[in-house]
This record gives C-alpha cells, structure tokens and sequence, in this order.
C-alpha cells in the first residue's frame, strides 16, 4: 500500500508540482490550501491514512510554524517536512524545534524532495520500533500496540481487557503462533503490575531434570554443579507476572509442585530449608486442550480447574483476515529498521494473495513470509514474486501445502503414505500394545528426521514423555545419536 503524503502550500502551482513529484515516485497525495484545511484533513477520517506531511512555512492565516505545533500536538509522531521560499537560520531552527523532521528551500529538484521523504519516513519507523522494544523490554506493551480490528480479534481484546483489571489466573487458548505470549504482555501491560517484572517460560522447552530449579531455584550445593546459588522464574517476577507458555507440557511430578505455589503463595528452592514467599500473577497458555488430557490423566485436574478460571481464546489468523493489511504494514515497518530497507507495503496483487492463503502456522508464519520477503526485496513495494512459497498455487496446491506446513519448525511431512503398522503378530494374536508403540515411536521418528518437537507433536504427547519412553524402549535420542555419530 502507497505512503500518503498531505502537501500544504497556498500557492496551486506549487501544490500541483509537489503532488506530481511524490507521485511519480509513487506515493499517494492529499492537498490543502492552507494549515486550518491541513489540520481540519488530520482531525478528519483521512488521519490515520496520513504518512507525511510537506508544509509550506509562509502561508496566509494560520502560519506553517502554527500549523507545525498543532500537528505535533495531535499527532506527535508524524514526520513534518517545511518548506520555506527564505532558507533563513532563524527560520529554519525554529521550524526544527518546533517538531519538523527536515527541511528545504523552494524551489527543490525532485530528487531533493524524494531523499527528504524518505529519510523522514525511515527514521519514524526507526523511532517506531525502538520504542516498541523499550515498552516490550518494560514490560509495558499496550493493547494499542495489537492489532485487533477483526471482529473475532475484537472480542479476544475485550476480553482480556477485563481480565488485565484483575488478578485473575488467565489461560490463554490457541493455536501456535497466533500470538498468545503478545496478549499476556498486554494484560501485564493494562494491569496494576505494569512496570514490574514480566518473566515469560516455556514449558516445554525446559528439560525434565530442570524444570524445578528453572521454576524455583536452587541453594549452592543443592546437587551436582549447584555451584551458586540460583533464583528461579517465580522469584524473578516476584511483584509481577509470570507467563507459563505450553503449560501442557509441564511433568506431572512438577504440576503437584507448581499447584501448591499458586495455592500457598510460597515456593521450595531445591536445597532451600524454608519456603519463600512470592506475589506472583500468572497467566498461563496452551495450545492443547487440557480438560481433555486431564480426563486421560496426563494433566491434573486440579491443576486445570486452578488455572482455567479465565480461558481467553486467541483466534487463529484464517479467522481474522481483516486483520493481514494492517498485520503486513506493521511487519514490513518493522523489518524495514531492521534490515536498513524502505519498502513502502505490499503491492495490491501480493495482498490478494496474502489474504486468499490459509496461515496454518498463523501470525507467527505470516511474520517469517514478510521477512523473507523483505529481505529479497529490490522494489519499492512487496509484489506476488516476493512470496514464491505462495504465488502460483492453485487452491488444492495451498491446501496441500497448510498440511506440510509446521508451525513452529517448518518441517515437511512425510511426502508419500508409508504402510500401515501390523495389529497383529505372526501368531495370529494382537500384538501387544508396547510393541505397537514402540513401532510407531520408531517410525514417527525417521518421517520426522528425529525431530522431537515435531515427533512428540504428531504423536499427541508431550516432549518429556517422548524422552522417558525413548529410554524405556532402548532408543537413541537425537542427541545421543549425533553425538555417537
């Protein structure tokens, strides 16, 4: 989508010369006459669609110095170039301290207005991204930092809304990468706990000899290579929020634990003689279903019962299109400050094909095309041959393609059917159920190249489990065998 330029100059000829110059170039133009029609533009429906402005200091009325301050004041960060027929140092500082972004002296070449423009609005997304990492490292991220102007997202906002006005336990609900660790920020970030630690875990990528000390610290010499003393996640966001991402995955030896620490309000360091106390809010997430692992015993229900008092369901991105147009500006600003480039949007085709893809792997998918994308990149905007894993599918080919697409690991699946594993044995009998599974252990292990994330995934249980059965049934894991190898 086109940057939008707003040209504001009382002299028509100059007026149209500006709009052909940002146009060539390919931006998109809106006129004013004067500063009151500028901010009267600003104050109105087209706001928000405004990238830049180019201001003319010398105007009729309401001067461009004006105009300039009262910009500043309605919208802080929009870049503001003036433009000035007196190139006087005065003019020209008071014009920078009152909030322009840059400036140049009439009349300019295009070339001259073209580099303005475009290092003004690279900078304010520079400006934009440090700013959102400042707020994301103080814990302060804001539900206007989201974007939720799909209905379903809406919903999923104000819901969490209310639950950030409280200390509620929240389990957030839904599929990998939709963006469920962004939504416990911003309940942190619209709590009374704004400000204060915000310490997000991952469940399932703690090992399972771990889990306790990475939850709730250790004394020195609480066991081997217990050289210092270690505080753990509950300790570190002491006064703030911890976020237990993939709750599902936690052991069952730990759940017991970790029920009695939001029960008791107090945590056992390994090794500790006494309890410690802890003000700890937690949200927690999955993407599994709980109530049902918890009917089949792989997760305590009472566990459940105490963490399911909020459900908030985050809605995967298929079910929240509205939302790709603003999804994809947002990613391309983003990398563009990161990778030095200055793409202006997607191109109207590339965005058709954005929408019409079905996102298996969600916002977290849709951010690594648009990387990739602008990384490859050489035109002024993203266009269909920037996303080649999209373009020329046809609807059974991206059908086909969600099924291969992993969400967190992008791994392919197994290309063509493999036979089926025998229920019965060479006698005649069923065979028993430890050597079907220890068969299908086997073969999800070389479809999935030893991929315990993928493997523990497609066979429904947890990574820790995959490990313990792994080693009851004599397989190498993948890092023993790497290591042998």
């Amino acid at each position: 989508m086109a940057k939008s330029i707003l040209i504001v100059d009382d002299d028509p000829t100059q007026r149209r010369l500006l709009q052909a110059a940002v146009e060539r170039q390919g931006f998109s133009a809106l006129t004013a006459g004067d500063g009151d029609q500028a901010l009267a533009i600003l104050s109105g429906p087209a706001m928000g669609g405004v990238d830049l402005v180019l201001l003319d200091l010398v105007m009729p009325g309401l001067s461009g110095l004006d105009a300039l301050r009262e910009m500043k004041v309605r919208a802080p960060d929009l870049p503001v170039v003036v433009l000035t027929a007196h190139g006087g140092i005065e003019t020209v500082v008071e014009a920078m301290q009152s909030g322009a972004s840059d400036f140049f002296v009439k009349p300019a070449s295009p070339e001259r207005i073209l580099v303005s423009i475009r290092n003004s609005l690279k900078m304010t997304e520079l400006k934009g991204e440090v700013s959102r990492l400042k707020r994301k490292a103080a814990g302060q991220v804001a539900f206007e930092d989201m974007i939720a102007e799909a209905p379903a997202m809406r919903a999923t906002v104000k819901l969490a809304k209310r639950a950030a006005s409280s200390n509620i336990p929240v389990l957030i609900l839904g599929e990998s990468g939709v963006g469920k660790e962004l939504l416990a920020r911003a309940i942190h970030g619209g709590s009374d706990r704004a400000g204060r630690p915000f310490v997000a875990v991952n469940c399932g990528a703690i090992p399972e000899t771990l889990v306790e000390s990475i939850l709730f610290g250790h004394e020195r010499g609480a066991f081997t290579g217990a050289v210092d003393r270690h505080q753990g996640k509950f300790q570190e966001a002491n006064g703030g929020t911890l976020f237990l991402d993939e709750i599902g995955e936690l052991p069952l030896d730990m759940q017991v634990k970790l029920l009695r620490a939001l029960q008791e309000s107090e945590i056992d360091p390994v090794g500790g003689k006494r309890p410690v106390k802890v003000d700890v809010r937690i949200l927690s997430a999955t993407n599994r279903d709980l109530g049902v692992l918890a009917t089949e015993g792989r997760f305590r229900e009472d566990l459940y019962y105490r963490l399911n008092v909020f459900p908030i369901e985050a809605p995967p991105l298929r079910e929240r299109r509205e939302d790709i147009p603003a999804l994809v500006r947002h990613f391309v600003r983003r990398f563009n400050a990161e990778e030095g480039k200055a793409l202006e949007g997607a191109s109207p085709a590339a965005l058709d094909l954005l929408l019409a893809y079905n996102w298996p792997g969600n916002v977290r998918q849709l951010e690594n095309a648009i990387f990739r994308a602008v990384v490859l990149c050489d035109e002024p905007e993203l266009s269909p041959a920037d996303f080649p894993q999209l373009a020329g599918m046809d609807g059974e080919q991206r059908r086909a393609a969600d099924l291969r697409f992993d969400a967190d690991r992008g791994i392919e699946a197994v290309a063509a059917p493999v036979a089926a594993l025998p229920a019965f044995g060479a006698d005649g009998h069923l065979r028993r159920f430890e050597a079907i599974e220890r068969d299908l252990i086997r073969l999800a292990l070389e479809a999935y190249d030893g991929h315990i994330t993928e493997v523990a995934r497609r066979l429904g249980i947890g990574r820790s489990t995959l490990y313990r059965k792994l080693r009851e049934y004599g397989f190498d894991t993948p890092d023993e065998a790497r290591a042998a190898g």
